[in-house]
Parts: structure tokens; C-alpha cells; sequence
């Protein structure tokens, strides 16, 4: 009998999937304590007094600024695990007959200009010019370190735990909706609103480096994981994998901008499952949950307590006007359903 295909959407690849996948194919040696799982942000191998950290991520969606976006969206990875990041390597492919002396320097000029910001060291990859594509895609590999007793992992969330929130949802969702809907917006709701949007890459901002540091360095956070694609729906869903827990959420406590929920009716998007890079997910103790939030806020960073972590037979939940409901699931990001 013939094996059915099945032609997979755009996106993540569906989280089932990519469950079987690790298991049948990755394999670990006796140096690497954290490797391929759903929900950890970054693999982590002890290398002696610490652990080295490595992370992977694209950007595919957006071309404008795409060097920034690089640097702080892997950069965020490791400063999740606890870590610091320290070197960058860099795939960038360009595409074919739209590609000029211009675009590369501007490239290499965000690059350069990013890493510095944070102590990165831009350190080496590739580069070409690729048939079949008709944008710019960057691959980074950002690689990092910690101590050993200070690493923090996704699956380090404990039942009884409070889910933490900073800022709002969703700040990448934002930025990359009003890049590659520009004009339509401008024409309904004005070009300073539309900038307004596109410049949530800078503020609110789409990097978590200073609120994974101050979460860390005033509690001892149980975990903490970088709500991307997908959104703050596939961000729980990865923490409760990765931890083999349940936990409930209240949707009256869960932030959004005004700039996205604008946006999101526009489109009819769920902002649940939009992008949402810029915001940290942290579990920690009740009784470090009000310092935690006020070092935060106090810090200049919001931050919200969103629900608890429960016993894995609760499964996944949000009370949603007083009834309590699965917590959505959301098989590609809601921003794929605009994006052509």
C-alpha cells in the first residue's frame, strides 16, 4: 500500500511531527546536558566549569532590519537558558537578480552594529546569492555560556509554580504585520501609526535579554522560554511539553497592545497565536512572584502573572469569559494567514 503524503503548511513544522522526529533521529553524548526537545530554547554541553550553549534560529519573515532581528531573536535564546551570548555565526542567502553591493553592506552594517550592542562577537558563516528565493533569509547560530549552577531550562517548571509575562503580546507580531501590510494600514489608520507599529523592534523591543537577567538575578526562576512563532499559545504549550505539566491561564490577565489587537481585528488574527517575540515566559515560586514582578516593573519592564502550573492530568487551560476552556492550539502562526 502506497504511503499517503501529506503536504506540510508554511511555518514551524507541526510540533508532532518535529516530537518524532527528534526521537527517531537525534542522538546525545554523555557531554551535552540539554539537547533537542519541544520547548527548550537552546542545547547546552558541559564544557568543563560551564556550560557552552548553542541556538539556531532564521528569520524568514521580514526583510527590512533583518540583521538586528537576527542577533536579538537568537541572542534571546540564550539569555533563556541563563546564559550570556558571546559569538555569532551568520547563513545569509540572498536572492537572485534583486541583490545589489547595497543591500549586502546594510546587511553586514545590522549585523555588526546589533552584535555590538550586546557584547557579540560576529564571527564568521556564509554568504551567497541563491536561485529560487525572491527574499533575504539569515540564518543565525548564536552560541553563549553559563555557570553551571545557573543554567535555566524550559522544562525546569514545577507544578504549584506562577506563569510570569513581560511586557505584552505581541511585540514581533506587531512590527512585522505593519512592515509587510505598510500601505493597506497607512490608508485606514494613518503612516504614524503604521511607524508606530513597525518601530515596536526598538520599544517596546523584541529582545528579553534585560528581563531574563533581572528575573534571574532576584528569584530563583524554576524557567523561563521565548514565546516566538506561534505565540503565547504555542509558548505555554512548550513549557507544559517540556516540563510534562498542565497549567491554566486567565485571558483577562494576558496583556495585549492596543497596536496589535488594532491590527489582529483588522486582519481577524488571534493575537494568542501571533508571534510574539519580545515577551518572557518565567515560572517561579509563588513566594517569589511579587519580587520578581516588582524588580521588573521597577526595572521599566511590565510584567503580568498570567496563571499557575498544574498537575499534568489538569492538561492546558484559559478561563475565558468564567468558563474554563483547552487553551487553544494554533498549528502555523496566525501572521502566515496574511503573509503571501
Amino acid at each position: 500500500m502506497n504511503r499517503k503524503v501529506m503536504l506540510l503548511p508554511a511555518g514551524k513544522l507541526p510540533l508532532n511531527i518535529l516530537a518524532r522526529m527528534i526521537k527517531a533521529y537525534t542522538s546525545l553524548d554523555e557531554r551535552v546536558k540539554v539537547g533537542a526537545a519541544i520547548g527548550e530554547d537552546a542545547a547546552a554541553v558541559d564544557m568543563g566549569e560551564k556550560y557552552l550553549l548553542l541556538k539556531t534560529d532564521p528569520i524568514t519573515f521580514i526583510a527590512e532590519d533583518i540583521g538586528t532581528y537576527t542577533v536579538r531573536i537568537n541572542a534571546n535564546d540564550i539569555a533563556t537558558m541563563g546564559g550570556k551570548p558571546l559569538w555569532l555565526l551568520t547563513s545569509i542567502l540572498l536572492p537572485e537578480k534583486h541583490t545589489t553591493n547595497e543591500l549586502v553592506e546594510e546587511i553586514f552594517r545590522q549585523l555588526s552594529f546589533a552584535c555590538k550592542e550586546i557584547g557579540v562577537s560576529l564571527c564568521g558563516g556564509h554568504t551567497e546569492i541563491t536561485p529560487g528565493i525572491d527574499r533575504v533569509i539569515v540564518v543565525g547560530a548564536m552560541i553563549g555560556e553559563v555557570k553551571k549552577d545557573r543554567l535555566i531550562t524550559t522544562s525546569g517548571a514545577k507544578t504549584g509554580d506562577d506563569i510570569l509575562l513581560t511586557k505584552a503580546i505581541a511585540v514581533e507580531g506587531t512590527s512585522v504585520i505593519a512592515r509587510r501590510k505598510g500601505k493597506d494600514l497607512e490608508a485606514v489608520f494613518g503612516s504614524g501609526f503604521v511607524q508606530e507599529c513597525k518601530d515596536f523592534i526598538e520599544r517596546p523591543g523584541i529582545s528579553i535579554l534585560k528581563d531574563a537577567e533581572i528575573a534571574g538575578r532576584y528569584a530563583d526562576v524554576h524557567s523561563m522560554h521565548d514565546p516566538t512563532e506561534g505565540g503565547l499559545a504555542t509558548g505555554l504549550f512548550e513549557v507544559a511539553s517540556a516540563a510534562d505539566v498542565g497549567l491554566i491561564v486567565e485571558e483577562k490577565c494576558i496583556p495585549v497592545f492596543p497596536e496589535c489587537q488594532t491590527l489582529c481585528s483588522r486582519y481577524g488574527l488571534d493575537p494568542l497565536g501571533l508571534i510574539a517575540s519580545g515577551s518572557l515566559l518565567i515560572t517561579v515560586n509563588p513566594r517569589d512572584t511579587e519580587k520578581v514582578l516588582k524588580a521588573l516593573n521597577n526595572n521599566g519592564i511590565p510584567a503580568t502573572k498570567i496563571g499557575n502550573i498544574l498537575p499534568k492530568e489538569h492538561g492546558l487551560k484559559i478561563k475565558r469569559r468564567g468558563e474554563t476552556l483547552d487553551l487553544p492550539v494554533f498549528d502555523r502562526d496566525e501572521i502566515t494567514k496574511i503573509l503571501g
